[in-house]
């Protein structure tokens, strides 16, 4: 047995933590199965001293266990040690340290600084100090943030690998400050020039494309701290002894981009002016930095119909591209930016709206790499202008997101499958970048918290986003006010909305997501009082029926079962989704607050929630079972809500496959619905209709846009109609990750990883085959270990890996097994032939046509397993008809289709069973 990646809050050996009570985690990993531990023992010392010493602790708990040491001190190294013993008499250790940051913002000693330049100025200020070094260095650290983006350079070297500092937070409420290692830049003469660009804080933003949201002038607070061999130290801070000038950065925003100008010199110093923060608002940074994660070539250049010289990177990204080039002193080189070529072939960058994305470099004569410093840019595709040889192999697209882990993979045997999980995954990173933004490419890049609610679930499969969601709830609590609630995007350039259904549900729902993926009992205590306040917010809204039927709603955003030109709101009654949400997230609110052990909200809580139900069963089920809004949306929230009464459920249920025959099964849900829509049937004994809607390829379905395509997840069902045109609504972004929530489905449902107690500690392994995928490989990395679902079903042979980590156990159902299996950790295979699916006796077909359509069974069959014979041109269209609409048909139309049907059986040994 082996104790290994031992983490504090999430990371491995952190320096700059400002957690005052941090949390320590780690991993068994062994080859034995049934592996538990039984006891851990921490100790936690500073220079050699031992401060905290847990003992040999009797325990199975191995996530985030809390620091109940001496308070820490600030700008020092602690460090980790973890002895863990486990049932099979093996002993582990492992080490670790973490290094405090300043504890506070209020702890800066140095002074915020800015310029004063004129308005009309769009270069970015470099704020410039030198200082000289005449001890011998032991170590240097570096505090630094900004109003706006910052870069920092010691002697022209840029100070970490990041981009984007401090990030986008709510910056009248809380900015971050960021921790660098510096110990071996420093020379005897020294340098340092922190440059800021506009980024969120003062650059162009939001739907209006107006600046200054935060404030009219950039400014920077840094400090250099060294400490010497001798034992002592100096900070190099900002203050007015700095000065400031321009460099070759002349304008810089992210909607627009970035011009770069290597020719141009200013040997001109200026003052800077002191200016003013709340100092108390600075915190250390919460969550992963954005990085450049991946670097794609260029795969394919493209002449257009236009004479557009274009380079096709093969895949929708969200970063920006590096130029390697030695052009002639002055020429100047255009990079514009598009996710697609029209059906003509030509660039199109329609999709951007006002957001120009257009980087500009201007050569000096030499070898050089360009890549831009404060933009980023939504992209498959780039124009270039102003380069007659255009060498593939010199540019390059540098993919820019949060660096989460990446801890979900999921591979099956259906290819156009494995393309919609990249394509889920690409969107995910794409608009994973310091916040959970819509879109990445064009004239918005908002934190919807819509969005973001309804995908965090597959999220979390994807990639770690515990520290991700942290930072970004924070900013969603820090935004939330008792008159609004919670805000529709965070951070919140909107100004006041009332706060909407479903998207400021975001407040409470993904906090419980945490918990449960990462049994992270501190999200549910910081996050408590907003999801609480987001809970009487909406009760302080409802009328005398305690249901919320007032105010704006998004309703069922983007449904196709209403003429979006008249509503992007969907058929579905806007205030059935808003109290659906309220009970709903009355529900998780009871939930945590039995978690944190608040007895008087769980009693509050529970008596609301029964209340809700009853009022919602009162205003939308009619007596005999009958939904207000029989819409896919409105049968789905009413089944996986759990709010319907079980005596309607039945009749909800059969509304809901009604509704999803009459579209010829295809989905018409939007924003609220689609998360669910499989969910539900695969829970009410309809998982094989699931698979049917999941499996479609024409629209609308999600391998549609597989089929056109599509290397990320689009915006609307037919962002690229048939044809080859493009909505024209002015909305309509290709990488938007609402719809890639389909994700949780594929991993809880068909691989069948799912967690029976937070965090994974004890994990459901439950697979669920579907017609038309016959293997699945998945793993999902939890804070325990990697686990591992793998099946196959071919040859009327199943087969089925499971892996479970140590420190855990689970309960495994086979396919086409009724009894659970209960597992340890461990290695496990099984195989054995499948039971027939179709038990039905041997049905030939040599009778006549007549003797067929009055035959009931034949109908029945029909119906029951038509979707097994898809694949056959002529089944499938006799199928997609429907028999129903066969039948009404003429006779002579439906004698023909019948007998298109009989033929392909015929073929296939005269035998539905042995079809």
């Amino acid at each position: 047995m082996k104790v290994t990646e031992l983490k504090i809050e999430y990371r491995e050996n952190p320096i700059g933590l400002d957690v005052v009570k941090p949390r320590f985690s780690w991993k068994l990993v062994s080859k034995e199965q049934n592996v538990l531990q039984e006891a851990y023992r921490i100790v936690v010392s500073k220079g050699g001293v031992d401060l905290w010493d847990t003992g040999i602790n009797e325990s199975s708990n191995s996530v985030l266990i809390q620091y109940e040491g001496p308070e820490l001190a600030p700008l020092s190294l602690y460090e980790v040690k973890v002895e863990v013993w486990d049932n099979k008499g093996n002993q582990g250790l492992v080490q670790g340290t973490f290094e405090t940051g300043l504890l506070g913002g209020t702890n800066f000693s140095a002074e915020w600084i800015t310029h004063e330049f004129p308005e009309e100025e769009t270069a970015c200020p470099v704020f410039v100090k030198e200082f000289s070094v005449k001890k011998t260095i032991e170590r240097v650290r570096v505090y630094a943030t900004s109003l706006g983006v910052y870069e920092i350079k010691i002697n022209g070297e840029k100070l970490g690998d990041t981009f984007f500092a401090p990030g986008w937070t709510s910056y009248k409420n809380r900015l971050q400050y960021q921790t660098y290692q510096a110990d071996r830049i420093l020379q005897e003469k020294n340098k340092i020039e922190i440059t800021v660009g506009n980024g969120w804080y003062k650059g162009i933003f939001g739907f209006t494309c107006t600046p200054n949201h935060y404030g009219d002038r950039v400014a920077a607070l840094a400090e250099i701290h060294i400490t010497y061999t001798d034992g002592t130290s100096e900070i190099i801070k900002t203050d007015e002894s700095w000065k400031v000038t321009t460099g070759s950065i002349r304008s810089s925003e992210i909607y627009m981009g970035e011009t770069i100008d290597s020719c141009y010199k200013n040997e001109k110093l200026e003052e800077v002016v002191s200016t003013s923060y709340k100092m108390e608002n600075i915190i250390a940074q919460e969550s992963e930095p954005v990085r450049i994660t991946e670097k794609l070539p260029a795969k394919e250049l493209i002449i257009t119909p236009k004479e557009e010289k274009v380079i096709d990177f093969g895949q929708n990204l969200t970063g920006f591209v590096e130029v390697k080039v030695k052009g002639k002193v002055g020429q100047r080189i255009t990079i514009k930016h598009a996710e697609v070529l029209d059906k003509e072939g030509n660039f199109y960058p329609d999709t951007l709206r006002k957001a120009i994305s257009v980087d500009q470099y201007v050569c000096n004569g030499e070898e050089q790499t360009f890549l831009p410093h404060f933009t980023f840019h939504g992209f498959r595709y780039i124009s270039i202008e102003g380069l007659e040889d255009i060498q593939l192999e010199n540019f390059t697209a540098c993919v820019l997101h949060t660096e989460m882990e990446e801890t979900g993979t999921f591979i099956s045997s259906n290819p156009l499958v494995n393309q919609l999980q990249s394509n889920i995954q690409w969107s995910q990173r794409g608009n994973f970048l310091d916040i959970p933004s819509d879109c990445p490419q064009r004239d918005e890049r908002l934190g919807w918290t819509g969005d973001a609610q309804v995908f965090a679930g597959t999220a979390a499969y994807n990639h770690n986003v515990a520290l991700f969601f942290t930072k970004w709830l924070h900013d969603v609590a820090s935004e939330q006010t008792e008159e609004f609630g919670v805000p529709h995007v965070v951070p919140n350039i909107l100004g006041d909305q009332d706060g909407a259904a479903a998207w400021s549900d975001a407040a409470v729902i993904i906090p419980w997501v945490i918990y449960e993926t990462y049994g992270d009992v501190r999200i549910l205590e910081e996050q408590y009082e907003s999801m609480k306040g987001w809970v009487e917010y909406i009760t302080s809204k409802c009328g005398s029926n305690g249901l919320w039927q007032t105010g704006f709603q998004y309703g069922d955003w983007l449904a196709l079962d209403k003429e979006e030109s008249a509503d992007r709101t969907g058929a579905t009654d806007k205030y059935l989704v808003a109290n659906a949400y309220y009970a709903y997230s009355t529900n998780i609110l009871r939930k945590a607050a039995e978690v944190l052990n608040k007895a008087e909200d769980i009693k509050k809580y529970s008596e609301l929630y029964q209340k809700v139900k009853k009022a919602f069963n009162e205003e939308y089920i009619t007596a005999t079972g009958r939904l207000v809004s029989e819409t896919q949306t409105g049968c789905v929230l009413a089944l996986y809500f759990d709010l319907a009464e079980e005596k309607y459920r039945n009749r909800i249920l059969e509304a809901l496959e009604t509704n999803i025959a009459n579209h010829k099964n295809h989905l018409s849900t939007g924003f609220v619905g689609t998360p669910y829509l499989c969910h539900a049937l695969t829970e009410n004994n309809l998982h094989d209709l699931a698979g049917t809607i999941f499996l479609k390829e024409d629209y609308p379905s999600w391998l549609y846009s597989v089929k056109k395509g599509a290397t990320t997840i689009w915006e609307r069902w037919n962002s690229i109609l048939p044809n080859g045109d493009f909505d024209t609504s002015g909305m309509n972004s290709l990488n938007h990750y609402a719809y890639g929530s389909i994700g949780e489905w594929m991993y809880r449902r068909l691989a069948g990883i799912n967690q029976l107690q937070p965090g994974y500690k004890k994990i459901l392994i439950k697979p669920q085959f579907i017609k038309g995928i016959t293997s699945i490989d998945a793993t999902f990395n939890s804070v325990y270990g990697e686990i591992k679902s793998s099946w196959s079903c071919k040859d009327n042979v199943i087969k089925v890996a499971i892996e479970i980590p140590a420190n855990t156990t689970a309960i495994l159902y086979l396919p086409e097994k009724e009894q659970p299996i209960e597992i340890g950790s461990g290695i496990y295979q099984y195989e054995y032939e499948t039971e027939t699916r179709l038990e039905i006796e041997k049905f030939t077909f040599d009778t006549t046509l007549q003797e067929i359509l009055n035959e009931p069974l034949a109908i029945e069959l029909f119906n029951q397993y038509a979707p097994e014979l898809m694949g056959h041109p002529m089944i499938e269209f006799a199928y997609q008809l429907s028999v129903s609409e066969v039948l009404a048909n003429a006779p002579t139309e439906s004698a023909t289709l019948f007998k298109m049907v009989i033929d392909a059986l015929n073929k296939s040994n005269n035998e539905v069973g042995a079809i």
